[in-house]
């Protein structure tokens, strides 16, 4: 199904993977020993705004959706679905990532379509019509109206409320959602977890599961199935046809396959390549892949001892571990030591937000 998929990307000039990742540099992270996530230093002021504005869904363009809708602080800041829901009258067909650490991250979605700018992120997220739908000059308007909007983006060095404020405060907020307490960190880990890392290494995951967050940032295939809610589901097939259109894919009203990162090189060995995830906080962002498609970390730990799915572009790298159920068991209790406290208190969710303010009065002569 797969090969059938991409036939027609044939005539398209490739480069050989193994090419590819010679010319690519060795990441520092690769050479180092992982350890706890270093905090990023942010403005108080502006991260409490950009908390408010995450929680709030006077943001979408029906105010049903606010970032937090999909990313859950209970669940690692996903929302612990196989594919995520969308804007009203739409479906998303991949899965929701992790928001913990994201503010590290070198390119952002499961595509890398966007690399380290947050506001641009920020901006995508809002507008986008299969995401929260909104315009941001109603936003701007909307939130003007809010008087504790009014003193928060004074007191953050914003001025009035504005798109660009908002774009600014999120991303301060996302600066505070780092990983902490992990017993992998704390040195508080099990003799089988100790054994996993062992193994984890001795198997070569550390050559793309590097550095603090466990991510070498890149874009490879292993392999992973299909899922066929994507192409069964008319709103997420008309999502993933919205998507591939506007980022020029070919033949995409027959493709019936998720083309990955192959979006930003349009050459076909990059066909099926998704980033690499980060294995930190894994306990609370079941299920996994890009697709959903593993359920739990046993799953995958079974899919990576097989020697991951199976795609003309899999990455060579990719092939049986032939570990015994004992070490499986022992991998797993490594991954679940790489989750720590969950980032649910008060410094991480925003209050309930109060929209019963008065109106103001003669709006049609005040200032705005």
């Amino acid at each position: 199904m797969m090969t059938k998929a991409r036939t027609w990307f044939s005539a398209l000039s490739t480069v050989s993977l193994l090419t590819i990742c010679a010319a690519l540099p060795v990441h520092q992270a690769l050479a180092d020993e992982p350890g706890p996530v270093e905090a990023i230093e942010f403005d108080p002021a502006k991260a409490a705004l950009g908390k408010r504005l995450f929680f709030d869904p006077r943001l979408s363009g029906d105010t049903e959706l606010s970032c937090a809708s999909c990313h859950q602080p209970e669940l690692g800041f996903t929302d612990g679905q196989a594919l995520s829901d969308a804007y009203a009258g739409s479906l998303h067909f991949r899965n929701v990532p992790t928001l913990i650490n994201s503010a590290k991250r070198a390119a952002w979605f499961h595509d890398g379509r966007i690399g380290t700018n947050l506001n641009d992120v920020t901006r995508e997220s809002i507008t986008e019509t299969y995401s929260m739908n909104m315009d941001m000059r109603l936003m701007q308007e909307r939130i003007k109206q809010d008087p504790v909007y009014i003193e928060m983006f004074e007191a953050a060095g914003f001025g009035e409320p504005s798109n660009g404020g908002v774009r600014n405060a999120i991303p301060e907020y996302l600066k505070t959602l780092i990983s902490r307490g992990a017993p992998f960190d704390t040195g508080e880990m099990s003799d089988e977890a100790k054994a996993g890392y062992e193994l984890f290494n001795a198997s070569g995951c550390n050559s793309c599961h590097a550095g603090e967050r466990f991510t070498d940032d890149l874009p490879h295939n292993i392999g992973v199935g299909d899922n066929p809610d994507i192409w069964a589901t008319p709103e997420r097939h008309i999502t993933f046809v919205t998507m591939m259109k506007f980022l020029g894919v070919e033949n995409y009203m027959n493709l019936r396959a998720d083309p990955g990162a192959y979006i930003r090189t349009h050459t076909a060995d990059t066909f099926g390549t998704f980033m690499t995830p980060t294995l930190r906080e894994l306990t609370y962002t079941a299920p996994y892949m890009h697709n959903g498609t593993l359920a739990t970390l046993e799953d995958v730990v079974a899919f990576y001892n097989a020697g991951g799915g199976d795609d003309e572009n899999k990455d060579p790298r990719i092939k049986p571990l032939n570990l015994s159920e004992t070490e499986q068991a022992q991998l797993v209790a490594f991954l679940k030591a790489l989750s720590g406290e969950p980032l649910t208190g008060p410094d991480f969710v925003a209050e309930d937000i109060d929209t019963d303010y008065a109106p103001i009065e003669n709006w049609q002569d005040a200032t705005n």
